[in-house]
């Protein structure tokens, strides 16, 4: 099987896991919701901190089991810690790359992929062998954002600015991330004949939301891997990012501000 070989553009900096770990499957999962069981079998494919494998192990009841994967290693420990928290004894985590999982075929009744399949170089391989392990007749999901169609108001230069360099950053790492879009497509790609599609979004205005959601991406853009990605491949110099950062602090000011994400989403039947 290939081996992963983008990079993963974020990397696990605390201003992305203070992103990561505010999903839920209620604001992450919510399509797949009415298609969980008691008692499934779920794989969590890039599970992160684990915020939402948690929330499936909860949803598919002590009868139930999901297990997590993800490549980096040490956000495991986080993930293992929210489902300790939580008293979840129906969830374990493990490291693996969804190019190659290390499931024999049929393992599970769902497999599902959140914020996935825009970092990994290979999406069509990496659905295949998602559908590898789910039994005949279960249920592949997964659920992408597609940043060129994020909007926003007010819209400040630098904002456009960093989504132009975003795009750049994330594709010379060998990511796509207008993945959103392209997730109905992948599937048929992959050899699935029952795709259900569905689009949902993140909605950032009130004041909290603003402060948050503009200081994470701050934070982002000049502490993060994305941030070392961006200098280190001549794509930004270190005072472009700090200029970027700080108007992303000053929109997130404005009480007029707002801010959507759209994703793509698939249902598809293994």
């Amino acid at each position: 099987m290939p081996k992963e070989t983008a990079v993963y553009t974020h990397g696990h900096h605390e201003s992305v896991l203070r992103s990561h770990t505010w999903r839920t499957a209620e604001n992450s999962a919510g399509y797949l919701i009415p298609r969980l069981r008691p008692g499934a079998r779920v794989l969590d494919v890039g599970c992160g901190p684990g915020t939402i494998t948690a929330d499936l192990a909860h949803l598919v009841g002590p009868d139930g089991r999901v297990t997590g994967v993800d490549a980096a290693s040490g956000v495991l420990d986080q993930a293992r810690a929210t489902a300790a928290g939580r008293g979840l004894t129906n969830v374990d985590f493990t490291t693996g790359d969804v190019h190659d999982l290390a499931f024999p075929d049929d393992s599970f009744d769902v497999v599902h992929a959140h914020q996935v399949l825009q970092h990994v170089g290979d999406p069509v391989a990496a659905l295949r062998e998602m559908r590898r392990v789910c039994r005949p007749g279960g249920i592949v999901a997964a659920r992408d954002a597609d940043y060129r169609a994020m909007t926003w108001y007010p819209e400040p230069p630098l904002l456009d600015a960093w989504l132009e360099l975003y795009e750049r950053v994330a594709r010379a790492g060998g990511g796509e991330p207008d993945a959103g879009r392209r997730l109905r497509a992948w599937a048929l790609r992959a050899g699935f004949t029952e795709v259900a599609s569905s689009a949902a979004s993140w909605c950032y205005a009130d004041e909290a939301e603003r402060a948050w959601w503009s200081g994470l991406w701050a934070d982002r853009t000049t502490a993060s891997s994305y941030a070392a990605l961006a200098v280190d491949g001549g794509h930004a110099t270190p005072e472009r990012l700090a200029e970027i950062a700080g108007a992303w602090r000053a929109w997130g000011t404005r009480e007029e501000a707002w801010f959507m994400v759209p994703h793509g989403e698939i249902l598809c039947r293994a």
